[in-house]
């Protein structure tokens, strides 16, 4: 077995999960579309809670590198702020799609403790950069900014769910430049 393999895996876990949730990681299913056996994903992930557990834990470290890169690329953090709402959009650009932590979530009873931790640290990581990100941006104080940034991944991650069940992206906009409108994002 190869690493593409593994790759491979993921990458389709992804795309079924943000799709479907937890629910939809179904290892004949995967193994079809990667165009391996199923025994070849227990290869890698001995079971659904270790394929859910890793596929989430890749996807919030992409959201975590991509989050870093912004702030590196973008020394203004207003910018970095502004831009923060086109990582959600680009799901649903992506066959209507939703944030793969964010279907999860909507699934956390259901979800074995390893998904859960995993799902957890998505949302803990998006709120603990944008609390850093307000901090530098307005200088405020540690609580007002934590609470803001609650504030914001809550709103930018609804917005996704709304303009998903709507298949509308334009309605994830219109709700972006509401909360732009509001103060809750910088304009």
């Amino acid at each position: 077995m190869s690493s593409n393999a593994k790759e491979a895996i993921l990458s389709a876990a992804r795309n079924a999960a943000q799709a479907h949730g937890y629910g939809g990681l179904n290892f004949r299913d995967l193994a079809a579309g990667v165009g391996i056996k199923a025994a070849s994903i227990h290869y890698y992930f001995p079971s659904k809670a270790d394929l859910g557990a890793a596929v989430a834990r890749r996807y919030w470290e992409d959201t975590a590198a991509e989050l870093e890169k912004m702030l590196a690329e973008t020394p203004d953090p207003l910018a970095c702020l502004h831009r923060y709402p086109a990582i959600f959009r680009r799901a649903l650009e992506n066959g209507n799609r939703i944030c793969l932590c964010s279907f999860m979530s909507a699934e956390y009873d259901d979800l074995p403790e390893p998904v859960k931790v995993e799902v957890r640290t998505f949302a803990d990581i998006n709120v603990a950069w944008l609390g850093k990100v307000l901090i530098a941006a307005d200088g405020g104080d540690v609580s007002a900014s934590k609470a803001r940034a609650l504030a914001i991944f809550a709103a930018v991650s609804g917005a996704q769910l709304l303009a998903r069940s709507r298949a509308d992206v334009g309605l994830f906009d219109s709700l972006i430049g509401s909360y732009r409108d509001m103060g809750l994002l910088p304009g």
